[in-house]
Order: C-alpha cells, then structure tokens, then sequence
C-alpha cells in the first residue's frame, strides 16, 4: 500500500534552522515533501529554494516586490500579514516548521495548533512571549514538539521506553539545561563591558544567525529556554535547573526522583533534533553525523556564574511568574539586541534594559493575545527611549 504524502510547511526557510530542515526533508525523501516555504529579506534566496522544491506556496512576508521573487510554474505566492497563518493552517499541510525568530512566529504557531497540526517549534519565543495561549491551544489536538536541542534532549528523555510525556513528568526532580557558555564563559564582568560585536558573535560550537548568538552570549538565549520549557513540559520554575557544558555533546538532562539522570547526546547539529520532530515516534536514518567514538571525547559541566550572567536570574523570574511577563522581557530583549548590533548601547546594558521594561510594566497573570501584543509594542518603545537617555 502506497505511503501518504507527509507534507511539510518550512515557515523561515532562509534561516539556519529552515535551511537544516530543508536538508532534513530531502534526505527523507518519499513520503516526505516540502509543500510551503517563507521568507522575509532573502528573497534571492527563497526564490533559489522554491525552484530547486517547488512547493504548492511560497509566502513573502517583507514589503519587498513580490515580482522580484522568480518562483517555478505551480508554486503559489502569498504576501501580506495573514500569508504566514494561511500557509499554517492550509488542510493540505501535515508538519508546520516554526522556524522564524522572534515574537513574529506566535500567531502562526497558535493557528496551526489551533488546526490541529503537529508544529516542530524552533521559535522559543511563541512560548515565552504566548506561553499560557500556546498550552491552552494544545487541547485542540494539536502537537508541539521541540526542536531546540535541549528541550528535545528532555522530550526524548522523559518518553524514553515508549511512554508518554505526562507518564514520565510524574517522577522528575529536575530538567537540566546545558548551555556551552557561549563566546563569554571565561570573560569577566569588566571585559564584557568593553566587548565588540565581532566578539560577541563568536559562538564557540554552534553556527546561528546574528540575534540568537548574542542571545547565546548574554545567555539570555538560555534564559528564554528555561522559560520555554516551564510552558512545553508543564514544568514548575523551581525544577529547572541550567549547567555549563562548553562541548554542547550532552544536549540535556532529565534527574527522575530516584536520583537517576538520563541524558541525550550528540554531535552540535540541528538536523537530529528536526528529524526526530518530524518523525516522532519513529527513528529513521539522519544526515547528521554520529558522535567519533574512535577519539577521546571530554564532557565537562560547571555551574553558571550568575553575577555574570544575570540574563539567567531574570529569565526564572519570568518563569516564576508567567502572565505578561514573557512578552515583556523577551520584547524588550529582541529591542535591546538590535541597538548593540547597531552600535548604540553596550552589550552589558542589554540585561539592564530588559530588568528596566520588565520592572515598569503592569503585570496581568491572564493575558489575552491582544494585550501580549500591545506589549510587546510597548516594550520594545521602552527600551529605545531608555537608550535615547543614556546617551542624551
């Protein structure tokens, strides 16, 4: 009996983790298909992606000509605010990728959840900045599964044998972060005042775009994660904990109440983690490389300077308390990272902005989306008049 056409809609196709899935998809082959890709700024490049896939739809999500994107005969483009939900929800679409950086990802995210679809999330920020939306939309039928390496280490961790997510929460202590420390984990407080752009962008072991590795380098990428994974595993703040591990080979940890801890490990490669989100429960061949086991491997693990990394405080603040707090923080954030990579503020101000918004907003513990989203708005405003007094 022939196979059904397993459908994948890539929403970020031009990014790191788009153009790993892409990889991935391919690799597969029959069954698999990519039926929809998006881009935003690289139209070049999402042109190149839809003659060499040509998918049923391509969506355009910038004010960039559509006429200069080139797409093959038969492939559909989309444009406007409602391109990206469109493609989500479209019944023809079995796996939606939600791979764009950013608060940008959420609606899209709540749609396709809200549809019924699995969505391989890649967009930490759909469940820091819409956390209680995106748990309530899951009783819809809809799948989330984790394509962050850590939170699928833990996904594949807690389900080990077979069971369910819920079944294996029962008996965990602690879910384990680890991070690689990212490009400052020797530097001191008083030298990362005096860091550049280039050395922030450095990431050690991963090869990510621009606003994620300086996430990387405040840790504040980390932090994002702690809350992501209170929201994805139904997880109290105080369970989770955060290690530095600078090989990035154990991805992370579940500690279960006997005392035993289970970890995932693998080479630093996106590609795993996609497939096992697209193929969950089953396990296929993958393109990413296996762990060299013929050389001696060190897998080393410290415990995070937390003065040094206060990103990290203030992300299980958020945790804690949920509500608006996510959409604030994680606004004001995205703002903040965009002023240091324009020159205007310090990378050491870039946690003090977030603390500032977070302190200067009125909290609300049930949002709607519309109020996220108007703070979000108001967030991001925060902090550039914030930085308009600094240098003043």
């Amino acid at each position: 009996m022939a196979v059904s056409t397993r459908n994948v809609a890539i929403l970020g196709a031009t990014g790191s983790i788009g153009r790993a899935t892409l990889d991935v998809v391919r690799s597969l082959g029959d069954p698999w298909a990519v039926w929809g890709v998006s881009g935003h700024s690289r139209v070049d490049e999402l042109g190149q992606i839809a003659r060499q896939d040509t998918p049923a739809v391509a969506a355009l999500t910038s004010d960039a000509d559509p006429k200069s994107l080139d797409l093959p005969r038969g492939t559909r483009l989309l444009t406007g605010p409602d391109a990206l939900v469109e493609m989500a929800v479209a019944p023809e679409v079995d796996v939606v990728m939600a791979a764009i950086v950013g608060r940008a990802g959420l609606e899209s995210t709540l749609a396709a959840l809200e549809a019924g679809k699995r969505v391989a999330l890649a967009n930490k920020e759909a469940l820091v900045v819409g956390g209680p939306l995106v748990h309530a939309m899951r009783k819809n039928g809809g799948e989330l599964l984790p394509v962050d390496s850590e939170h699928s280490a833990i996904f594949q961790c807690m389900t080990t044998g077979g069971g369910t997510l819920a079944e294996g929460k029962k008996s965990v202590r602690k879910l384990i972060l680890t991070s690689s420390g990212g490009p400052f984990r020797t530097w001191t407080t008083a030298q990362m005042r005096n860091a550049s752009i280039d050395d922030a962008l450095k990431h050690p072991t991963w090869n990510m775009g621009r606003k994620i590795s300086i996430d990387s380098a405040t840790m504040m990428n980390k932090g994002l994660e702690v809350i992501e994974a209170r929201w994805l595993f139904d997880i109290p703040a105080e369970k989770i904990e955060v290690v530095v591990h600078p090989q990035s080979i154990i991805h992370s940890m579940v500690e279960f109440e006997d005392g035993s801890i289970l970890a995932q490990l693998s080479p630093p490669d996106m590609r795993l983690p996609i497939q096992y989100a697209l193929t969950y429960p089953e396990r296929m061949p993958c393109i990413a490389p296996p762990l060299d086991r013929s050389r001696a491997w060190d897998l080393t693990l410290e415990p995070v300077d937390h003065d040094r990394f206060p990103a990290l405080k203030l992300a299980f603040e958020v945790a804690r308390v949920g509500g608006t707090a996510g959409s604030v923080v994680n606004a004001a954030n995205e703002q903040a990272v965009a002023l240091f990579l324009d020159g205007q503020i310090r990378f050491t101000d870039i946690v003090p902005a977030c603390r500032m918004a977070l302190e200067n907003h009125q909290h609300e513990s049930d949002p709607t989306l519309q109020r996220l989203l108007q703070l979000d708005r108001w967030a991001r405003a925060e902090v550039q008049r914030w930085s308009c007094g600094m240098q003043a």
